[in-house]
């Protein structure tokens, strides 16, 4: 399956999209039977089968051309303007069983007609449909029936349109905020290394200059002072850089919460998360929101490589009191996937639960609710950053 309101990629996902527009097609029953229990010639028959068969085809060839990249605006429009003169014929030459057809016009006339427009040509369909069946003498009440399920059913579909827009919007908006935090990311790298080597390396210059002229004056022990400087300020700039690569390796919440969703709906799963989850615990100290972030990207990668079935990931947050009188923040993953099954923990969860007890936290993993999916929960001690333990040291 593709994500709604956006175009397929294969040819088994437009097929199954047909066959799912094609169900509502039973509504066709009603002027089909109409044929069939003979209460027309045989021109009249084929002529009436004729029209549904174009009809249908009509139908289709608009849920194709709508499926994929590039479509062509006014050859939809032709196909809706036939469909509504395929119904306005069958109509007038076989009785007001065809005011069916006005239905289905309608709603494809919702799908294609730009949203300002969408009302008016609905209210058109609708007024024809009504003026059709009062030529026909289809009966007020059957007219009046036909003429407000044209309308209110292009509504409908409009309403529905709108809706696909606002997320496929959504998509790109969080594929754009996801963007945004790695490029936020690398401006802080750039701004942190131009601000760290900038006054190093500048200092190291100068010193290394002011070597040189001791060297030169016969001043051995001024320069021998020099040099020692510069290698203190060297191994100083080596420990700042890599402090600083540190912290750009680290992945956040807000990062990885993006990704993840780019990730689950690449892998036709849906994510529930609350929307503030990301800010949470804005006072908890770096090495442990880091930690939090790959317990995430950790669940997802296993939903995304391990979880074929899974339709839904669930990310939850919550605070617990230990025994010891210490709060912990807590951090659940969980899916509707096969489970965990009888299989070992694989690399993945041997590195995360390494990396949580760098800094004191938990990890668990096991079956979902009722036995069902994998969960995965992970704890950090909630201290602020101004309390919080020293990261440990990084070759």
């Amino acid at each position: 399956m593709n994500v709604p309101g956006s175009p397929v990629e294969t040819r088994r996902q437009l097929l199954v999209k047909v066959a799912w527009m094609l169900l509502w097609m039973l509504y066709l029953a009603y002027p089909a039977g109409n044929l069939l229990n003979g209460d027309h010639s045989t021109a009249g028959q084929v002529f009436g089968w004729c029209c549904l068969v174009g009809f249908v085809a009509a139908y289709v060839l608009l849920v194709i051309f709508r499926s994929q990249a590039g479509m062509k605006p006014r050859l939809c429009r032709v196909i809706v303007a036939t469909m509504t003169v395929l119904a306005v014929a069958a109509s007038f030459v076989l009785g007001g069983a065809f005011l069916t057809l006005f239905i289905y016009a309608a709603v494809c006339l919702a799908i294609i007609a730009p949203a300002r427009y969408a009302l008016r040509g609905l209210a058109g369909m609708a007024a024809l449909t009504a003026v059709t069946g009062l030529l026909i003498h289809a009966g007020n009440d059957n007219t009046s029936t036909f003429a407000l399920s044209a309308f209110l059913s292009g509504v409908a579909m409009t309403g529905l349109q709108r809706l696909v827009a606002t997320m496929q919007e959504l998509r790109e908006a969080r594929a754009a905020v996801a963007h945004l935090a790695a490029s936020e990311e690398r401006l802080r790298l750039a701004r942190d290394l131009h601000d760290l080597l900038g006054h190093s390396l500048s200092l190291i210059t100068l010193k290394s200059e002011l070597a040189g002229r001791f060297m030169d004056a016969g001043k051995d022990e001024a320069a021998r002072a020099q040099v020692a400087d510069i290698e203190q300020v060297a191994r100083q700039s080596l420990i700042d850089v890599r402090e600083a690569v540190t912290g750009f390796r680290r992945p956040t919440l807000p990062v990885e919460l993006a990704a993840a969703r780019t990730a689950l709906a690449a892998a036709q799963v849906r994510l529930e998360v609350a929307p503030d989850l990301a800010d949470t615990w804005p006072a908890l100290a770096n090495e442990e929101a880091g930690a939090l972030a790959w317990a995430l990207r950790e669940a997802v990668t296993n939903i995304v490589r391990h979880g074929e079935g899974a339709t839904v990931c669930t990310v939850t947050a919550d605070e617990t009191w230990e025994a010891t009188g210490e709060r912990y923040a807590v951090l659940e993953i969980a899916d509707d996937g096969p489970g965990p099954g009888k299989s070992q923990p694989g690399n993945g969860l041997s590195g995360l639960r390494e990396r949580l007890a760098l800094v004191d936290g938990r990890l668990w993993t096991g079956p979902g609710d009722r036995g069902k999916g994998f969960r995965l929960r992970a704890s950090v001690p909630l201290r602020p950053a101004a309390v919080a333990s020293e990261p440990h040291p990084q070759g």
